[in-house]
C-alpha cells in the first residue's frame, strides 16, 4: 500500500488537513512530469489515466498551479488542457537573436571574388571583368554584410570610387590576410578558373570570375 502524505502547494506538509485534501504525493509528481514533458497542452482525461486516484485530478492541478504562481514558469489552463509557460513579465529577458546567414547570388559571389583579387577596383572595372552590368543591389548587399568598403577614388578622369575587402571578409572566410587567398593554380584545380583568361586589367593582374566556395573549403 502506497504511503499517502498531506500535500500543500506541491510540498510535504506534516500539519493536518481535511481528509478531502489528502492525496498521493507520487500522483503530484506524475502530473507535474506529464505536463512538463509534453510538447503540447495535455487534457485532464489523459492525465487521470496515469493516477492512482483519478478523482483527485482537479485538486492536484490547483495545488500545482498555486505552487508555480509567481515563479519563472507558470501552470496554465486553456479549455481543460494544461501546460507550462514562462511568466509573461520575463519575456524581455528571453529574447534570442539568431543570425541567419544570407546565401549570396552568383552575381554577388563573382563581384566579391573580383574585388578580393583586384582591389582596389572600380565598379566599371568589375563590370568589364564580368562582362555585364552590376545590379543595383549587389554592392549594397556586400556592404551590408560588411565584406567590402570604399577604398578611395582612382586618380583618373571622373575619379570613380574604388572598392576593397574588409577584415570581416577575412574573418568570415578564415583568412589571416589577403595573401592567403587561393592562387591561380588552386582555382584551376578546383575547376573555378578557365585555363586561358579572357580579359586582363593590367599586365600584372589576370581577371577571372572565381567562386568563393573554394575559400569556404579551405577554412
Amino acid at each position: 500500500m502506497k504511503t499517502k502524505q498531506n500535500i500543500k502547494n506541491g510540498l510535504s506538509n506534516p500539519e493536518a488537513e481535511s481528509s478531502n485534501s489528502i492525496i498521493d504525493a507520487n500522483d503530484i509528481r506524475i502530473v507535474e512530469a506529464l505536463i512538463f514533458a509534453s510538447s503540447k497542452p495535455v487534457s485532464e482525461k489523459f492525465i487521470t489515466q496515469h493516477l492512482s486516484n483519478s478523482s483527485q485530478i482537479k485538486v492536484i492541478l490547483e495545488k500545482l498551479r498555486s505552487f508555480y504562481t509567481g515563479r519563472g514558469i507558470e501552470l496554465r489552463n486553456v479549455s481543460n488542457k494544461w501546460f507550462f509557460r514562462t511568466s509573461p513579465d520575463l519575456g524581455e529577458y528571453l529574447k534570442i537573436e539568431k543570425i541567419v546567414p544570407k546565401k549570396l547570388s552568383r552575381a554577388a559571389t563573382e563581384t566579391l571574388a573580383i574585388i578580393a583579387y583586384h582591389q582596389p577596383i572600380t565598379r566599371a572595372e568589375i563590370e568589364e571583368i564580368r562582362g555585364v552590368m552590376i545590379s543595383r543591389g549587389t554592392l549594397d548587399l556586400l556592404l551590408e554584410e560588411g565584406w567590402i568598403r570604399p577604398r578611395g577614388r582612382k586618380k583618373v578622369p571622373g575619379r570613380p570610387l574604388t572598392w576593397g575587402t574588409t577584415n570581416e571578409f577575412l574573418d568570415h572566410f578564415g583568412l589571416e590576410s589577403l595573401s592567403d587567398l587561393p592562387g591561380i593554380d588552386e582555382l584551376k584545380a578546383a575547376g573555378l578558373l578557365d585555363s586561358q583568361p579572357k580579359n586582363t586589367l593590367s599586365d600584372d593582374n589576370t581577371s577571372y570570375n572565381a567562386n568563393l566556395s573554394v575559400l569556404s573549403d579551405s577554412k
